[in-house]
């Protein structure tokens, strides 16, 4: 595996144990109302579908081993661009159900 390949899915692990920890013993109406944690954890979430896109780019083989790679860098782009119009219950589902699936197949390719 090439060591750019490596670096982006670090990228991706950090990101993901970062809103892990941002997030922990947090429910949503918390999330909803710091706008230093909602800041924070969208900032992660841009900087995994930056990795990813990026992974798309230069090592697609690996890349397709992450499931919902398309989704996950809409979502990046959705936050970027879209950033007066986020749905927090959205973000807040997507930390529920996909970081930590996303961290496992991230920590799985790098071994």
């Amino acid at each position: 595996m090439e060591l750019e390949t490596k670096k982006l899915l670090h990228d991706v692990v950090a990101a993901c144990e970062a809103i892990l920890d941002f997030t922990t013993g947090k429910d949503f109406t918390a999330y909803e109302n710091d706008r230093l944690l909602r800041s924070g954890v969208e900032r992660q979430f841009e900087i995994i579908g930056e990795a990813l896109n990026r992974l798309s780019h230069r090592d697609p083989e690996t890349a397709n081993y992450i499931s919902s790679l398309n989704n996950i860098i809409g979502f990046r782009n959705r936050i970027i661009h879209g950033y007066d119009d986020v749905d927090g219950l959205i973000v807040w589902n997507t930390i529920s159900e996909n970081v930590l699936p996303l961290k496992d197949e991230a920590l799985k390719l790098l071994k």
